[in-house]
């Protein structure tokens, strides 16, 4: 809003009634003489150039300030006055109040900026103090190549066996082949479905690739097998473990892109105050037989957080603070088996269906583990409306627990997973596909078609893709009819549509001709297929529908 013209007060009564006739008088005396006005504008102009140029005390710097009447005086609030009649030039009393404000302002914002060095010193000093726990880094440059400092192990170079400048190098080349991956993707997404076959750009990239990976298996010779000793001997567990000519080129640079990717993932949730490393991430755990090194930061409380240290019961995951109390806790526990009721069992694999909301502590806590080893689980207490699948493996001394699944009572969008794990030390020998077969047939039970709940982690989306393709190659493999009905594929196996699709894509085995998407038999996939088959023999990893013992559940 506009500011309204202030209205000089009647001679003898001030704005707040108490002025007297003296000072009346001398603003009519002042009001009077137009020179005399001038006078005194240029005085106060004097004055709050002397307080506001400490630096300078030289007279002619005063003078030149004093006649350079271009630039209104600053009002109290240290602003420049929109119009004459904000600025009362007529009163003495006012001309010594707007001092005495200047004044207070000047003084406070001298008070600010002395404080602002002390606390710029204060952070740099911090940043100091923290260092990188590998011996001998000085905590300069980072994995990543975009970051002057690092405090971690995960962001060391010299972990890595790499410099800072190697790392910027590597930086610059991942950016730039980023940018034309980006670009060619744009243009693939734009013809998707019309050119399913390779273009020639494509073709020739991939026989560079084969020709990179053909020398991976030839093994080290004896002059690099004794450097790679002498490394591991030098340093230990101080440093990364040398990696040069134990596979090729291509695979290592791969490597070397994930880890550099990690590495800035960490860094933001490290700038977040998500995790701090060192000192709120728990680092290992000691589970059964095993010690494992976690992944993930997980929210167990603070007083076992900061110990970096976790000690779980195998068999009720109950987390413990010493070997001590374990011992103890191991001593007592009679608990051999998940809690529920035994669903499926062949050999020694068994799985156990566990209610959420009737052991909802059990959950909890697995759960809690679970994100150890997980990226995108954000389900720890709210438990109660899912059911989780617990796969173990038996021998004399209990159900050990191989890895698990859960899944909604009643999901809206026919999810039949919503979170799925294998345990570390079970990884890479077939339970993670168990896991998945047995999600599925019972969807085949509750006629249903089901589909994992997205986002999947990285592992699990490549798991999931591999099974997929098993389970379409085995289809394609046992079919002898004429025409391939993706609907038909989809109520046999129970995979959902989409998924369906997505894995023919993949596999280019989907073509677009006259209107309508073909599905292609590719002979040379089955066969493939078929060799891996006949390689893998009989094994014990596969489900076996006759040995489920399972309704679907009726309420929640």
């Amino acid at each position: 809003m506009p500011r309204r013209r202030q209205q000089r007060p009647m001679p003898g009564s001030g704005s707040d009634g108490t002025e007297d006739s003296d000072s009346s008088a001398e603003r009519e005396q002042t009001n009077s003489s137009e020179s005399d006005g001038n006078q005194a504008k240029r005085q106060r102009l004097t004055r709050a150039s002397t307080r506001l140029s400490q630096s300078s005390q030289d007279t002619p710097d005063l003078k030149r300030a004093a006649d350079h009447d271009e630039s209104p005086p600053l009002t109290p609030t240290g602003n420049a006055p929109s119009s004459e009649s904000e600025l009362d030039i007529s009163s003495p009393n006012a001309s010594h109040d707007e001092s005495q404000a200047k004044d207070q302002t000047c003084r406070d914002s001298d008070k600010d900026l002395s404080h602002r060095p002390k606390r710029r010193r204060c952070h740099e000093t911090y940043n100091f103090n923290m260092k990188c726990p590998t011996p001998g880094c000085n905590s300069l440059g980072h994995l990543t190549g975009k970051h002057e400092r690092h405090f971690a192990v995960s962001g060391c170079p010299l972990y890595h066996n790499l410099s800072a400048d190697e790392c910027k190098v590597k930086a610059i080349t991942r950016d730039k082949q980023e940018e034309e991956m980006k670009v060619q993707e744009e243009s693939n997404s734009r013809h998707a479905t019309r050119h399913q076959t390779p273009t020639t750009k494509q073709s020739r990239y991939r026989e560079h690739v084969n020709e990179l990976r053909k020398g991976r298996n030839s093994g080290l010779q004896k002059e690099q097998k004794e450097k790679h000793l002498e490394h591991r001997q030098t340093h230990g567990n101080t440093r990364e473990p040398l990696l040069e000519n134990i596979t090729s080129e291509y695979d290592l640079e791969l490597f070397r892109k994930a880890q550099a990717r990690a590495s800035e993932d960490l860094e933001k949730l490290r700038i977040q105050g998500q995790i701090t490393e060192g000192s709120n991430m728990i680092k290992t755990i000691l589970f059964g037989r095993y010690e494992l090194d976690t992944w993930y930061h997980s929210p167990y409380p603070e007083e076992y957080a900061r110990l970096g240290r976790l000690y779980v019961c195998e068999f009720c995951l109950k987390y413990m603070k010493s070997q001590t109390i374990l011992r103890r806790h191991m001593a007592k526990c009679v608990w051999k088996h998940p809690p529920g009721d035994e669903v499926y069992r062949k050999s020694a694999i068994s799985v156990f269906e566990v209610d959420g909301k009737k052991n909802k502590i059990y959950c909890q806590n697995l759960c809690l583990l679970a994100k150890l080893f997980l990226d995108h689980k954000t389900l720890y207490y709210d438990v109660e409306p899912f059911l989780f699948y617990v796969m173990t493996d038996a021998d004399n001394t209990g159900c050990h627990l191989v890895g698990y699944f859960s899944k909604e009572k009643n999901s809206f969008l026919n999810y039949n997973v919503s979170c799925i794990l294998t345990m570390p030390q079970y990884m890479r020998q077939g339970f993670g596909k168990m896991l998945i077969d047995f999600s599925y047939l019972l969807s085949k039970v509750e006629e249903k078609v089901g589909s994992p709940e997205r986002p999947l982690s990285d592992l699990g989306l490549i798991s999931y893709r591999s099974y997929w393709k098993e389970v379409l190659l085995r289809y394609m493999c046992n079919f002898q009819g004429k025409e391939i009905s993706i609907k038909e594929i989809s109520q046999e196996t129970a995979v959902n549509p989409v998924d369906i699709v997505s894995t023919l894509q993949s596999l280019q085995m989907l073509k677009y001709w006259k209107g309508k998407h073909l599905v292609l038999k590719r002979q040379d996939l089955i066969d493939e297929w078929k060799a891996k088959e006949i390689k893998r023999g009989n094994s014990n990893k596969t489900i076996d529908p006759g040995s489920l013992k399972w309704t679907p559940p009726k309420g929640t």
